[in-house]
């Protein structure tokens, strides 16, 4: 293989990791947020609103139901006000975030579900606030199963970014698509998927790794 072909597969992998990494924290730092506004505005819960939280369940579930490679088309418009341009890896990122918003927020939503009721109402009895329940209570007895959701949406964002390379989307599918299918090289179609699956296996120990420090603790 020429240096000029290994070159252009780090720059792959770079690119690849550059479109999850920013993609991903986007989505944290949205996603969560939202997944605990879906949570607490339930009916009985501490902020309960239950026009509010039907708003954000159907936007939440519209966003998970729209399939990646359609998303990628259907907001190209909004994707080029964002970044100008409707091609490469920045402009991979906005669909990306897009679809991992709702993703991660039904995942955070899950791991509070898991709380049991008795220690929110126990702090409720003491006189906590709502932001301090959330701050105090919510967010650090659900911090193990946030991460585990955390991981699982990174690891589906390496497989999207894939999908995103088949329509210019830049990083490693794209150029498995342009040098390994297109021009009929297993070789290059070899190494990509070694790649995403050391990528996949490596952000998954790194996870599993967090849940086991956040659970300890």
């Amino acid at each position: 293989m020429s240096s000029a072909m290994l070159e252009l597969i780090l720059e792959a992998t770079l690119d690849t990791l550059y479109m999850v990494g920013i993609s991903g924290v986007i989505a944290a730092l949205l996603g969560v947020p939202l997944g605990v506004l879906l949570y607490v505005t339930r009916p009985g819960q501490i902020l309960a609103r239950p026009l509010l939280n039907q708003v954000l369940g159907m936007a939440t579930n519209v966003g998970r139901s729209v399939p990646f490679i359609i998303l990628m088309v259907a907001i190209i418009p909004f994707t080029r006000v964002i970044v100008g341009t409707s091609i490469g890896t920045n402009a991979a990122i906005v669909p990306l975030t897009v679809a991992a918003i709702p993703f991660v927020a039904r995942l955070v939503e899950g791991s509070l579900n898991e709380i049991p009721p008795g220690l929110v109402e126990a702090a409720q009895s003491m006189g906590a606030t709502p932001y301090q329940i959330i701050t105090k209570v919510l967010l650090p007895e659900a911090r193990g199963g946030i991460i585990t959701g955390l991981t699982i949406t990174v690891v589906t964002l390496v497989s999207y970014s894939a999908m995103a390379g088949a329509v210019g989307g830049g990083g490693l599918g794209d150029l498995g698509i342009r040098y390994g299918y297109n021009r009929f090289d297993p070789l290059v179609m070899l190494i990509t998927v070694a790649i995403l699956v050391v990528m996949v296996q490596g952000f998954q120990s790194l996870g599993d790794a967090l849940v086991r420090r956040a659970n300890h603790k």
